[in-house]
This record gives C-alpha cells, sequence and structure tokens, in this order.
C-alpha cells in the first residue's frame, strides 16, 4: 500500500484550503495517511523561511492577494484578518497527537486536521483555548477529553514530527512526501500528488 506522509500545521491557511482533498486522493489510490503536525515557525527558521509577519510587504501582499483567490476558487469561506492568528499551535497539535494515539479509530483524523485550520480561518475561534479544542476533537467524532490525554508523550512526538520534518525536506505546510520521496509542497500541488500515484507524471 502506498504511504503519504502529512506534515501540516494547525494554523496554516494554506492547509485550510487544501480541505479534505488529500483524504479523498487517498482514497482513490488506497493508499495510507501518516499525519504529522508540526511546529511550523521552528521549520520556518531552520530552513529559510521568515513567518508571515516578518516578511517583506511585497510578499505580505501577494499572500493576502493570493489566499483570497485561492479561496474564492474553491468557494471556501475565508477570512483574511482573524481575530486569533498566529497563535500557539502547540496545544492544538498536542491533541491531533493524543487522538491519533488514543482515539481507537472512533474519529476522523482527517476531519480534525481539517477542523482547526477551519475554525482559524473560516469560524474566528481561537485553537488554543482549550474549549475550542475540545468542539473540534467532538465535531470529528472523538472524544474531546483527549485534548488533556498524555500532554507530555504528545509534546515529545510533536518535537519529533518537526525533527522529522526539517530531515525529510520540508519547509511549509501542507507538504505531503509519498513513500518513493516525491515531494509537494502546498495545496496547489495536490493534482500532481493525484497524477504521481496514478502513474501519468
Amino acid at each position: 500500500m502506498t504511504k503519504i506522509t502529512y506534515f501540516f500545521a494547525t494554523i496554516s491557511p494554506y492547509t485550510y484550503l487544501a480541505g479534505l482533498r488529500l483524504e479523498k486522493i487517498a482514497a482513490k489510490h488506497r493508499a495510507s495517511i501518516e499525519y504529522r503536525p508540526m511546529d511550523l515557525m521552528s521549520v520556518f527558521s531552520r530552513t529559510g523561511g521568515v513567518p508571515p509577519k516578518d516578511r517583506h510587504i511585497s510578499r505580505i501582499e501577494l499572500r493576502a492577494q493570493e489566499l483570497e483567490r485561492q479561496a474564492k476558487k474553491l468557494k471556501m469561506p475565508y477570512n483574511l484578518k482573524p481575530s486569533y492568528f498566529p497563535v500557539n499551535m502547540a496545544p492544538s497539535s498536542y491533541a491531533f497527537i493524543s487522538a491519533l494515539r488514543h482515539g481507537h479509530g472512533d474519529g476522523d483524523l482527517g476531519a480534525l486536521a481539517f477542523g482547526f485550520t477551519k475554525a482559524v480561518w473560516a469560524e474566528n475561534k481561537d485553537i488554543s483555548n482549550p474549549n475550542v479544542i475540545s468542539e473540534c476533537l467532538e465535531a470529528a467524532g472523538f472524544d474531546g477529553a483527549l485534548a488533556d490525554k498524555d500532554m507530555l508523550g504528545a509534546a515529545e512526538q510533536y518535537s519529533k514530527n518537526t525533527e522529522e520534518a526539517v530531515a525529510s525536506g520540508v519547509f511549509g505546510s501542507p507538504f505531503y512526501i509519498t513513500d518513493t520521496d516525491k515531494r509537494f509542497w502546498g495545496q496547489d500541488r495536490l493534482e500532481d500528488l493525484d497524477l504521481i500515484l496514478s502513474g501519468a507524471l
């Protein structure tokens, strides 16, 4: 079975715009997905990237235009200036890891990853807030109490994910890597991933 390792950040607008397309592609090709929430700011700093707020104004302006265009093209609601961005992405990432480890297959991990980003970019919610995290878990079919389960273990795994991301050539979110080391950066490269898995590219 083909495996896709999916590195993502729970506050990334481009991860939000990816929606659930990865999951549909994986189902189409009977591929598995290994979800890896990571510390995007750490990845930026270690791979030559710059946090959005620190970028040159030309990059900031183009990013704003591009995000709005992509959201319209995808027919997805999008708030250019959410009240809770940036926020600490660690608590939501820990919760995701706990759901992955201890959710017993009850919920939908793809829906959870999407749910966190949707909360930021479409619902104007603070995903560092424990209540919002629990709401996202429950909406994806998980027990909301998983947010507080094995936080130390989740923190350790989050750090490992970040190290793995840097070692694997990841420098942004979303980032997809096949088990043959084909790499794709950005939601706008999901079509290419689909074509690779189809053998057409």
